[in-house]
């Protein structure tokens, strides 16, 4: 019998983990896979993120469900286990490519 309540706590708790926010209507430019020389980001519609940056000779990575937005900074994790991405320019067109400004790095969308 324990073995069996156990199961059901780890499924629910895989649920709730790959419950992300999906991407409000408002901020669809957010959408796709952004990248620069040291970072990387993926924001899917469904609200799945994934993150990697190299900084200082340390690789930081997250992956997780987008939690929402606050103004143009968006918040991804679990409870308190949440990162929140700091956006200093949202996304907007500058020639043929995409950019947003996440963290003081400058990314270009490559993949919608």
């Amino acid at each position: 019998m324990k073995l069996t309540k156990l199961l059901v706590l780890l499924t629910l708790m895989g649920s709730l983990i790959s419950c992300g926010k999906p991407v409000p209507p408002d901020k669809a430019s957010y959408v796709g896979e952004w990248q620069s020389k040291t970072m990387y980001l993926l924001i899917t519609q469904d609200g799945s993120v994934r993150y990697k940056r190299l900084k200082a000779g340390a690789t930081t990575s997250v992956e997780g469900p987008l939690k929402g937005f606050t103004g143009h900074d968006f918040e991804v994790g679990v409870g308190p286990m949440a990162t929140t991405f700091v956006v200093a320019k949202p996304p907007y067109q500058d020639g043929n490519d995409w950019k947003m400004v996440v963290d003081e790095v400058e990314l270009v969308r490559t993949a919608n």
